[in-house]
């Protein structure tokens, strides 16, 4: 702080402030982020200085990118408006994509039922009761082509939100735009396909760690010759948070996460740049407004720095941290359900301000249920409210030079370093993962932020406080309990209706490919162009790679 500053930021308190907190005390909140960052009650041109604001800051698209991947960013196109939706069968799935692009979604993201991301069919016993329920069924390439009927696969971008069976779910989608008449280059999108956050965090996994790294690497050779605008991973933050995690934490863990999978390529020999620029990332927006546009930046620019220093890749697209957004569903609320739409807004506004580049609003009853059709509409139509009528796109990185934005972007990264160096002496994300270090770490936040709730320390509108009697009896979502009978009897239609030689001989193969070493995409295409299904699939390489057990960390 400069003498000057000082010497005026003294003679403030001593009059001025202390005056006011004479007649009136300050709030006994807990002022501090949820990485647990003090909140200062002022910020001045002393928190940013002696920083070099242009190496740290530079320009929209230049390196280190913390002002924006694209030199124009929303002033060339708007962020691609994505609504997350999947439920019950393909038809009715398909059915809610095409009302969503009626209503001006620019992208399609595709949520499926917990038996299609744990690799079972539908007519599998540990399938019963989940068929349809937390997304949409898929069983064969049958049912992908009935959930992209009439969406034109060369010009929609469609991001699936998938990982165990991310592979298969790609090749579903890529025979189904060769039905099209689509070639393979021409279609976009994205498969979240991150492994590594589902052992922290989530749990939806099949194989254990080693071949779940090599399925990933073989998509990331094979799109790299096959399908060159296709991201090939997701590497997912928003899981990571949805656990519990800080702001600084969901940085660290997914950053590693993401030195695991460049390490993994560069183990089976792909050059950094061959498939480095397809990686894409996908954040939680929180409610902390200034702490979510500092999480955005900061990890741009520590990524940027990871890409260029510790892989030394020479592409500046190599170093740019894309990523898709979703506002918190852990932050939304069953009481009170409408102002969960108020959260929501504060979320999408921040992931803004911050520079995402794709984003999904949640809906106001997603606390209770699937979102219906109304409150979907109003959750995409909060995005447009933003884009057209805030002046928030209207020019780049806007809290750019805020005293308290950058000093909590440069906090947020030194913290976020902190934890990546740790991981490293642990021997990377892998190793960290399999000691439990990084689900300790979530578990203890979540245990701090719960208590701070039950305490009073952190209000909740309508939950902790300012609560109300409500009468239930909102209009919900409800899923026909007779559709798991009717996706089972359309699998068995198409098992009886297939030739069953090619299909036996393509299974054969995937085994044989995933015993035997070779990339696993070719045979994986060919099988479910033969109507294999997908748990006829994920059992043969089940048969190689076996199941991962989750240790114990008590």
């Amino acid at each position: 702080m400069s003498t000057t500053l000082a010497k005026a930021y003294q003679e403030w308190e001593d009059t001025t402030l202390k005056k006011a907190l004479s007649r009136a005390p300050e709030r006994k909140d807990r002022f501090q982020t949820s990485s647990g960052i003090p909140i200062k009650r002022l910020y001045t041109a002393a928190d940013t200085a002696g920083r070099d604001d242009q190496a740290a800051l530079s320009f929209p698209g230049q390196y280190p990118f913390t002002r924006g991947v694209q030199p124009t960013m929303y002033r060339g196109r708007f962020w691609t408006m994505r609504q997350y939706a999947g439920f019950g069968t393909a038809e009715e799935s398909n059915a809610r994509y095409r009302y969503l692009l009626d209503q001006g979604q620019t992208g399609l993201s595709v949520a499926f039922d917990l038996p299609t991301q744990m690799g079972r069919d539908s007519d599998h016993q540990l399938a019963a009761g989940e068929v349809g329920r937390a997304g949409v069924a898929i069983d064969s390439l049958a049912d992908m082509e009935t959930l992209l009927n009439g969406i034109p696969l060369d010009k929609v971008s469609t991001s699936m939100t998938i990982n165990s069976t991310a592979a298969i779910l790609l090749a579903l989608y890529l025979v189904v735009a060769e039905k099209q008449g689509v070639a393979w280059d021409k279609v976009n999108g994205t498969i979240q396909n991150d492994l590594l956050k589902e052992y922290i965090a989530r749990g939806t996994y099949i194989y254990p760690p080693s071949p779940s790294l090599r399925i990933i690497t073989d998509i990331f050779a094979f799109c790299a010759d096959h399908v060159p605008n296709w991201n090939t991973i997701s590497i997912s933050g928003y899981h990571i948070r949805e656990a519990g995690s800080t702001a600084a934490q969901e940085i660290a863990f997914t950053l590693a996460d993401g030195i695991a999978y460049v390490d993994a390529a560069l183990s089976v020999g792909l050059d950094v740049d061959r498939f480095a620029s397809r990686l894409s990332f996908f954040f939680n927006v929180h409610n902390n407004i200034f702490e979510e546009v500092a999480k955005f930046r900061a990890a741009r620019r520590l990524w940027a720095k990871i890409m260029k220093e510790r892989f030394g890749s020479k592409n500046p697209r190599s170093w740019m941290l894309r990523t898709h957004a979703q506002t918190a569903g852990s932050t939304l609320t069953a009481q009170q359900p409408d102002n969960n739409i108020i959260r929501v807004t504060l979320q999408a506004l921040a992931g803004v301000l911050g520079g995402t580049n794709s984003l999904h609003t949640n809906s106001k009853d997603e606390a209770l249920a699937l979102p219906t059709e109304d409150a979907v509409r109003v959750a995409l139509r909060t995005q447009q409210v933003i884009a057209y009528e805030s002046g928030a796109a209207d020019t780049i990185d806007p809290l750019a030079g805020s005293y308290y934005v950058e000093s909590l972007t440069d906090e947020l990264e030194a913290q976020a370093v902190e934890y990546i160096e740790h991981i490293d002496e642990l021997g990377g994300a892998v190793k960290a993962i399999e000691a439990g270090y990084q689900q300790r770490e979530i578990h203890d936040a979540a245990f701090r932020a719960q208590r701070a709730v039950e305490e009073k320390q952190q209000i909740i509108v309508g939950v902790n406080d300012f609560t109300v009697e409500e009468a239930s009896g909102n209009e919900l979502l409800k899923i026909d309990l007779r559709l798991e009978q009717r996706q089972k009897e359309k699998l068995a239609a198409v098992r009886a209706e297939r030739n069953q030689a090619a299909a036996q001989a393509a299974l054969e193969r995937v085994e044989a490919t995933a015993r035997d070493g070779g990339n696993l995409m070719p045979v994986l295409i060919d099988a479910v162009r033969a109507y294999a299904s997908l748990g006829e699939i994920s059992d043969r390489l089940r048969n190689v790679f076996g199941e991962y057990q989750a240790p114990s960390f008590m």
